[in-house]
């Protein structure tokens, strides 16, 4: 049985809507919420940040007048103290309940955890820190398997389990960092580039895609050495150059394959691939298709809705 069925068999059902399964450690809490029912304007806050992380069934969340968007499982939203949430539960029943879990972090947990990155892993051309406490974002597999293993140490019987908590929600807290900073960086690429050299990079990465994209040009670019270039990049973004630049070019690639009478022998020159065996292998560990399999795909869709 999972962690997650483990924990839903062990609660009590007290209420239809946001049913609360709770657990309390030195530097977070962990809420287990379930909502059995159609509802809306449903309000929630916290006294700390909290991580809210969708595992079954459908939200739909309102946050400080913002446009009202869908909370899917696989996602999470970073919130801050005392924020307001107000839900809606589109789908929510008996037999197909909404399921999310809400960790609370302690503020000066984060505090810390961000004064040890700037002390010890410092940006090159700026400070860490959240800049966006209503960032939403697509869970990674690094943040997914986090997250799971601290729901198993909440609900574990151990005497170090606080100092184990620790570890975990700096690792945690990183994650998200990285993944924000990539967002930003990739989302404002361009409004950045003259003043953040990484941001620089990612946009001139993407302007550039059809061309031999070695570590050694882009580094002097960003006027750095190799290494330090490696080890800065994957640092703040949490990914090697090579992967970013690989995962640019399937996204290319995928672009292109919509458009049926493209040949893939073309596709994979323009999007910068030096082989087609190596293209081959790319997309398929990326789509879990071939790309040959991939446009027939779409071709098939097409003819669907026509």
């Amino acid at each position: 049985m999972s962690l997650l069925q483990n924990s839903i068999k062990k609660r009590r059902l007290e209420t239809l809507v946001e049913n609360k399964t709770s657990y309390t450690l030195k530097n977070a809490e962990m809420h287990l919420f379930e909502t059995h029912t159609i509802a809306e304007q449903v309000l929630l806050s916290f006294r700390e940040p909290v991580l809210a992380y969708m595992l079954e069934g459908k939200k739909v969340m309102h946050l400080n007048n913002q446009t009202a968007f869908n909370f899917l499982p696989g996602e999470s939203i970073i919130l801050p103290s005392n924020e307001l949430m107000c839900i809606d539960f589109p789908e929510a029943n008996r037999s197909k309940p909404t399921r999310c879990l809400a960790m609370a972090i302690s503020e000066e947990k984060i505090k810390e955890t961000i004064r040890y990155l700037n002390e010890n892993h410092p940006k090159i051309d700026a400070q860490w820190r959240f800049t966006d406490y209503n960032f939403h974002f697509t869970n990674d597999l690094a943040i997914q398997q986090i997250i799971h293993r601290l729901l198993y140490l909440f609900t574990e019987n151990h005497a170090s389990k606080d100092l184990f908590l620790d570890f975990m929600l700096k690792e945690l807290i990183i994650r998200i960092l990285q993944t924000e900073t990539q967002k930003i960086y990739s989302e404002k690429a361009l409004t950045l580039s003259s003043s953040h050299r990484l941001a620089y990079i990612l946009h001139y990465i993407r302007q550039n895609l059809d061309q031999n994209l070695t570590i050694k040009a882009l580094s002097t670019k960003a006027y750095m050495s190799e290494s330090n270039f490696h080890r800065v990049f994957k640092n703040e973004l949490n990914i090697s150059p090579v992967d970013f630049i690989n995962n640019e070019r399937i996204k290319l690639a995928t672009s292109l394959l919509r458009d049926s009478k493209r040949k893939i022998k073309d596709i994979y020159m323009e999007c910068g691939f030096n082989s087609l065996s190596y293209f081959n292998r790319m997309f398929k560990r990326k789509k879990q298709l071939s790309p040959k399999e991939y446009q027939f795909k779409l071709k098939q869709q097409k003819m669907t809705f026509e």
